[in-house]
């Protein structure tokens, strides 16, 4: 019996993820894509034959399973009677794959994700365990669960993070502490967006013609919404926009909401010197690029070479000009001998905040990466104001919800720079904001714009810094 493409491509995604520490998307779109991805097997079907409906079962496996993984482990740890650690990989995610479309898949029939996790074992060359695939799976509870139905699947005397971290599939570490500092609701608030597939949303890089981009990207078959918080981005669905004239013709790029008012709360203005310090994959060098011309400095910096290749492709497809990219390490001191008018820093961050696009962070980050992180943080942020100019800005953000990263990051640098103060921007981002919008609201009473994915949007914070 074949595997199905979408099994398959799903399955060969997953391996990367988990023996390689590859990310999700890259991988995934590596394969729908046909660029040069490396999958430990031959596909069953090329890609290029791939149906639209295949690309989307593959997509939903590949998210659906790295998002429930611990659940998923712990009923198939029921069925198996040893931990899913102990299995062999191959055996683990066929099983996973199986698990997962028995339980949140109602559309797919019990006798298909249970065959072909049987056959995938099997092209996995691990023929010997297809009867303990088979078996396993036979027995495991149909879906969905009604989440009290559940939580009776586990032991009664459990500590509750413990049990949420189970039942909403995250690590008990990262859920005691929100519990800690949220509280239940909002935690438990906080774990069901992040279960939950994002919104897909489009940056429209010349905003007025947002209504004309919408109505070819409708063209294209998607459904097209308006953005939830800026005039110029779309919500859509029921398809790829990377394949619709819109994206080949550098109209629009794929960013979260959140991510482009980042780019906007610099405020750049016309012919201003711009440094975009960690810049790639580029999303919000091209909103800065834009603002301030083809005519202005603008540097876009990042620490591998690669990311800032693939940077420059981004700007050829936009038409994006005057941009110098630029690779170094930001936490030594930076080479510039020049000031620049507009700064942001974008912060290689723990990424809690974007739990739902790339689940697999949840599975990697371990308690003292937070700590770790943080200083690294500061150490960029502190060479980055070095080379602010007089009565320029600047925008510190990452995309975590964790404190020690964000407020803890400012106020040790603020603390110990002068001739800096923290800004207050809601009049720089109003202009941009979807009509019934207030900016008021989208910052908390210290001044620090925060998102979270239980709003709709990645969860990213940040701080305007300007310089006497």
């Amino acid at each position: 019996m074949p595997v199905s493409p979408s099994r398959a491509i799903a399955y060969d995604v997953l391996s990367r993820v988990e023996a390689e520490n590859a990310y999700a998307a890259d991988a995934l779109h590596a394969l729908l894509g046909g660029d040069a991805a490396r999958p430990p097997r031959p596909l069953a079907a090329p890609v290029e034959h791939l149906k639209r409906q295949d690309a989307a079962l593959a997509t939903e496996l590949v998210f659906g399973v790295l998002r429930w993984q611990r659940l998923l482990d712990v009923l198939i740890e029921r069925q198996a009677k040893r931990p899913a650690a102990s299995l062999d990989m191959a055996v683990r995610l066929c099983l996973r794959l199986g698990a997962y479309q028995l339980l949140f898949l109602d559309r797919i029939p019990p006798s298909a994700a249970v065959n072909e996790s049987v056959e995938l074992v099997k092209r996995a060359r691990k023929g010997s365990a297809a009867s303990i695939v088979n078996a396993v799976l036979r027995h495991m509870p149909r879906g969905p669960l009604p989440p009290a139905e559940m939580a009776r699947l586990l032991p009664i005397r459990m500590p509750e993070a413990e049990r949420m971290g189970i039942l909403h599939s995250h690590p008990t570490w990262m859920v005691a502490r929100w519990l800690e500092r949220l509280g239940e609701e909002r935690t438990k608030s906080l774990l069901i967006a992040n279960n939950r597939p994002p919104l897909v949303a489009c940056t429209v890089l010349d905003p007025d013609q947002t209504e004309k981009v919408a109505a070819s990207l409708r063209e294209d078959g998607l459904s097209v919404e308006p953005g939830r918080l800026l005039g110029n981005s779309l919500v859509v669905r029921g398809g790829n926009p990377i394949e619709t004239r819109a994206f080949r013709e550098g109209r629009i790029t794929i960013q979260d909401e959140a991510s482009q008012v980042v780019a906007l709360l610099a405020g750049v203005r016309k012919d201003q010197a711009v440094l975009d310090l960690c810049a790639a994959p580029g999303n919000k060098t091209l909103v800065l690029a834009r603002a301030a011309g083809p005519q202005a400095r603008i540097v876009a910096a990042d620490l591998h070479g690669h990311r800032l290749r693939a940077l420059g492709g981004q700007l050829r497809r936009t038409g994006t000009r005057g941009v110098k990219r630029v690779a170094l390490d930001a936490t030594f001191p930076l080479p510039f001998a020049c000031r620049f008018d507009r700064v942001l820093v974008d912060a290689p961050c723990s990424g809690t905040g974007t739990l739902a696009r790339n689940p697999e962070i949840r599975w990697r980050l371990r308690p003292e990466d937070i700590a770790d992180l943080a200083g690294r943080q500061a150490r960029i942020l502190r060479n980055a104001l070095s080379v602010l100019s007089p009565g320029g800005r600047l925008v510190y953000a990452t995309c975590s919800v964790e404190p020690e990263e964000n407020e803890g990051v400012v106020r040790t640098v603020i603390g110990e720079t002068s001739g800096i103060r923290l800004a207050h921007s809601a009049g720089v981002l109003a202009p941009s904001l979807a009509q019934g919008v207030s900016a008021e609201r989208l910052f908390d009473r210290n001044g620090f714009f925060r998102s979270s994915p239980d709003f709709a949007t990645d969860g990213f914070f940040a701080a305007v810094f300007e310089r006497d």
